[in-house]
């Protein structure tokens, strides 16, 4: 990608060059555009279930630059010659239930017939130019906060296997359909240098990535971060998907784990994630207050797992 001729432009304020979770682009003074795009497999069994996550983790890229949904539109690969028509309508309905719950309009899309099924949205947003959030601002001091528990990916390979529990299995549905639109709306107005979502490089793959285009250390407490229970029984059973594997050796040059630290709590750390939480550098003047705005809107897993240590090459430590 990077060899690729790429123009620059005195609007384009988030690029390729950034890493981050959005394109944003300047249209007026007041406003700016965002621009995000994603789609993958189904990770759940029920058509209307997948169509909500889907929808959600699409969203959530929004949200992850400070900015609101504006509007969206369908991509779909679907195999008509062996799966029923009824099943993309209930992905369909699931995905358009979802835009709605996040106050945009589904404007469009685009199908394919495809052996393999995908959905997923291509979602405009908007954000005034000089609030928006990047992966790229957090400060020294400040406190690390996470939306939501750590685990789905753990949890879908143990529904691949016929593994899980039901109660598992709705616990991860329910965190990945779960929208980032009340945790981004409780930010408003606190000094919140850096922000991402954690999704497929899991916490420690963001989290670097933060750390990176910060150009400091963050320190997580693995006892703090919040985890869903299952997942942790999973995990010990060995349960961990290869993406989160890849991510660990990803991190591994970067990564400094204390030997207290639970094996098993950095591969949870790792778990690749679909529509994971927001997590936040936040002043830490603000960090009480944030956590009691989002606790107050129904974000009860929202947790500061840990806080920007040090200054110079982005790096993570693991704490107990």
């Amino acid at each position: 990608m990077h060899s690729l001729p790429f123009k620059p432009h005195a609007d384009l304020l988030v690029g390729l060059e950034a890493a981050d979770d959005a394109g944003v682009f300047r249209l007026t003074p007041e406003i700016a555009l965002i621009q995000t795009l994603d789609f993958f497999t189904p990770i759940v069994n029920d058509p209307y279930q997948f169509g909500q996550i889907a929808a959600a983790n699409a969203l959530s890229d929004v949200y992850a630059m400070g900015g609101k949904p504006l509007t969206a539109m369908n991509i779909a690969c679907f195999p008509l010659q062996t799966t029923p028509a009824e099943v993309l309508k209930d992905i369909l309905r699931g995905g358009l239930d979802k835009v709605h719950e996040a106050g945009a309009l589904l404007v469009g899309g685009h199908s394919v017939e495809d052996p393999e099924l995908k959905y997923g949205l291509a979602v405009t947003g908007i954000v005034h130019p000089d609030r928006i959030l990047t992966n790229g601002g957090a400060r020294l001091g400040d406190l690390l906060v996470l939306t939501k528990p750590l685990g789905t990916g753990i949890i879908a390979t143990a529904l691949k296997g016929r593994l899980a529990s039901r109660d598992a299995a709705e616990a991860a549905i329910r965190v990945m359909g779960e929208l980032n639109r009340a945790a981004a709306e409780a930010l408003e107005g606190l000094e919140v240098h850096a922000l991402t979502d954690i999704t497929g490089f899991g916490l420690l793959g963001h989290g670097l990535e933060m750390a990176k285009a910060s150009a400091v250390e963050l320190t997580i407490f693995a006892s703090r971060v919040p985890v869903l229970s299952w997942a942790r029984e999973y995990a010990n059973m060995g349960l961990v998907p290869a993406g989160s594997h890849a991510n660990r050796r990803f991190c591994e040059k970067h990564l400094q784990v204390d030997p207290k630290v639970d094996p098993i709590a950095v591969d949870l750390l790792s778990d690749a994630q679909t529509s994971g939480g927001l997590f936040i550098a936040i002043a830490p003047q603000h960090g009480g207050q944030l956590l009691a705005r989002l606790h107050e809107k129904g974000v009860t897993d929202a947790t500061i797992i840990g806080e920007v240590t040090a200054v110079g090459v982005g790096k993570i430590k693991v704490r107990p």
